[in-house]
């Protein structure tokens, strides 16, 4: 993807989910290389591990899930054991947040029920990302997803099924509709997406306690009016709303102004916004990388909330998971594994 897009999205493979896939399904799960590991962290609430001592607060404003046995969590027991207790009060402040489950390919229909079973049992909501669309990021960082339409619509259903009648917001494909529109995703393959954006939309609606979100650029990703036909035809109408500035760094005002615009010419839809590391705003240096891969001098934006004081914006939310890379640029890992040092600095850079 291009500096003005979305920017590198964590791929969430199968190891992702191990822990919880074994407690809750009865069956082993096997890496993938995507992502960073994670374990999906039900062990809390299977009476397994909980490392950081992460507890839950009550609900509030904040009715979605923390995962206790996330990488965040871990990185705070792992720095109390070495007695860095400064690195690891740092690290709290992401592990005790909730942040996007990233749903792997290979064991959907499990990911999806463990961490909705776990959340349900925290009086929660699972913040769940669907991110295989056939032919995803156009072959760049984060490349893959579903070998073809078939395969797409069967791995949709199993996350439905998974999910089944608990608590879970969605967040449907990052930057899926946005290669349509600037020409990224070959012109020959534009009506097979529209069709599985729009059946991905309609299946997961079936699920009683399921919102759906669709992915909408940023605000640093031209206007509105570039983008709104394809919302439309990709299915927003069923959609609960649209997701803006995921894993990007847009400002919150600047996000805000862009989803009002652009719910204007989607029939008034609301709109969440991920806030995870746009506390600095956007990176505007002039050099050799592109400003959306690790920029440096970032920071953690505004806390996980269903209180925006705006009618239009439904939530902010950690979608990308801070600290985790945004691609193999400024020393960073590859696309989704855990950067201790970049999650150190985002906090630290945080007002």
């Amino acid at each position: 993807m291009y500096g003005s897009h979305n920017g590198r999205f964590a791929m969430r493979g199968v190891a992702a989910a191990a822990g919880l896939v074994l407690l809750l399904a009865g069956c082993s799960a096997s890496e993938d290389g995507k992502g960073d590991g994670d374990r999906a962290g039900a062990g809390a609430s299977e009476g397994g591990g909980n490392p950081a001592g992460i507890g839950q607060r009550p609900a509030g404003t904040v009715p979605y899930w923390v995962n206790p046995d996330g990488t965040a969590a871990r990185q705070v027991a792992a720095y109390t054991k070495d007695g860095n207790a400064e690195a690891a009060a740092l690290i709290r402040r992401i592990a005790e947040q909730p942040v996007a489950e990233w749903v792997g390919a290979e064991n959907p229909e499990a990911e999806a029920k463990g961490f909705t079973r776990a959340a349900a049992k925290a009086d929660r909501r699972a913040l769940l990302v669907l991110y295989n669309i056939p032919h995803r990021d156009c072959g760049q960082f984060s490349k893959g997803g579903a070998a073809d339409g078939d395969a797409y619509r069967a791995w949709v259903e199993a996350v439905a099924r998974g999910i089944g009648d608990r608590g879970a917001t969605v967040i449907l494909e990052p930057d899926a509709v946005v290669h349509l529109v600037d020409g990224c995703t070959p012109r020959k393959l534009h009506e097979e997406r529209y069709d599985l954006l729009k059946g991905a939309v309609e299946r997961l609606k079936k699920q009683p306690g399921t919102r759906v979100y669709l992915d909408a650029g940023n605000a640093g990703w031209r206007t509105p009016d570039a983008l709104f036909d394809s919302l439309l035809r990709a299915g927003i109408g069923a959609a609960d709303g649209f997701a803006v500035n995921v894993s990007n760094f847009q400002t919150t005002a600047a996000s805000k102004e862009f989803g009002r615009q652009l719910s204007a010419k989607v029939g008034g839809k609301p709109f969440v916004i991920d806030t995870s590391r746009n506390g600095n705003g956007p990176y505007t240096a002039s050099d050799s990388e592109e400003t959306w891969c690790n920029p440096p001098g970032r920071a953690l934006g505004e806390p996980p909330t269903a209180d925006t004081g705006d009618g239009l914006v439904d939530a902010y939310l950690w979608i990308k998971r801070p600290g985790e890379s945004d691609g193999d640029c400024r020393g960073g890992p590859k696309a989704g594994e855990w950067w201790p040092a970049y999650a150190l600095d985002l906090v630290r850079a945080t007002k």
